[in-house]
């Protein structure tokens, strides 16, 4: 089975890569896709979040990383013959917002939405959170938001 795990992924996040790592394991194959989102002024460039992407799916070989920024996604879907979207969520707020937009993909297009919480050690870390802090600190790591993460932990996920 082929799922597509979307995102704005600006900037990847630890969580985000861990979510990305579970659902690897779940499914046959996995689109990671960089998605528009218009209420966001994106912070990084789409080829930049790319080039973060591959780089935190190196190693996974059944993961796949392509971008669609102009249009919606179950059109997306629909054009590559997925019937399931996997979302990361962090919290009951993420799960208030991902549920309504769930239902709206399952409506048109029968896409399945399964939810993977996040690790405990890294819900807390946001992609705003993590481009507030690393602007406070004067720079934006190029291998992502990996100063974030919880003392102790690696660049491998939790």
């Amino acid at each position: 089975m082929r799922a597509l795990f979307p995102g704005s992924f600006d900037p990847v996040t630890p969580g985000r890569l861990d979510a990305l790592r579970r659902a690897a394991g779940l499914f046959d194959s996995v689109v990671v896709c960089v998605m528009a989102n218009p209420a966001e002024n994106g912070r990084f460039p789409v080829p930049e979040r790319l080039e973060r992407l591959r780089t935190g799916a190196a190693g996974l070989g059944n993961v796949t990383v392509d971008s669609h920024t102009a249009g919606l996604l179950v059109d997306y879907c629909r054009r590559l013959g997925i019937d399931v979207v996997v979302r990361g969520v962090r919290s009951a707020t993420d799960l208030a917002h991902e549920v309504p937009m769930a239902r709206t993909n399952h409506e048109p297009a029968g896409i399945e939405t399964p939810f993977l919480a996040a690790h405990p050690a890294l819900a807390h870390v946001s992609s705003t959170l993590a481009t507030m802090t690393a602007a406070r600190q004067g720079r934006v790591p190029r291998q992502g938001v990996s100063g974030l993460r919880p003392a102790g932990g690696g660049t491998e996920g939790p």
